[in-house]
């Protein structure tokens, strides 16, 4: 009975002739409009101001246990630098997420939170550093394979954007991490 009640689901998902949205996406918009409209009532309402923009580089640890790796072991900053070679590709994601669009409606901030993290997986795919060569002589990798390493650590950055960073989630990295929480009224 519940195999055919996500299968009834999954069809209506699909079956949508008014758009071309994948069925991931449109699930994904579905459940997280909701934490938009939170989001779109906070950004309308009366006394509510952006904070100064800030950035970790990039979220969930990755820049600092970065840094942390390239300070202790000289042969990894030699070989992979003191930051990760895609952190500029993660603080134009979080100017993004900071101000979440300059459309504050909820679809609009939903579509303008999944072209961010777009964004996100193609800069970073796109990615290429000084110590591509490095990477490729030290530990005889082929263009490609430095390539396909970009593309896997893209794609998981894109998920993990996807799954942690959607609105009102309490989390400092949440899409809107420039405005109060969600549950907080103006000036609290």
């Amino acid at each position: 009975m519940v195999l055919r009640k996500v299968l009834l689901i999954l069809g209506l998902l699909s079956a949508g002739t008014a758009t071309a949205e994948s069925w991931e996406t449109q699930l994904s918009r579905a459940v997280e409009l909701p934490s938009h409209r939170w989001l779109e009532d906070l950004r309308l309402a009366p006394g509510t101001e952006l904070n100064a923009f800030t950035t970790d580089g990039c979220s969930g640890g990755m820049s600092s246990l970065w840094s942390f790796m390239a300070e202790r072991y000289p042969d990894f900053d030699e070989a992979l630098g003191g930051h990760p070679p895609w952190e500029a590709c993660c603080v134009t994601h979080d100017r993004a997420y900071h101000d979440a669009g300059a459309d504050p409606t909820a679809e609009a901030s939903f579509d303008a939170r999944l072209e961010a993290d777009g964004v996100l997986q193609s800069c970073v795919e796109a990615t290429s550093s000084p110590q591509d060569e490095i990477l490729r002589t030290e530990y005889d990798l082929s263009e490609e394979q430095v390539r396909l390493a970009y593309s896997a650590i893209a794609v998981a950055m894109y998920q993990a954007v996807r799954l942690g960073g959607g609105p009102c989630t309490g989390l400092p990295w949440r899409w809107g991490y420039g405005y109060p929480q969600c549950w907080q009224k103006p000036g609290e």
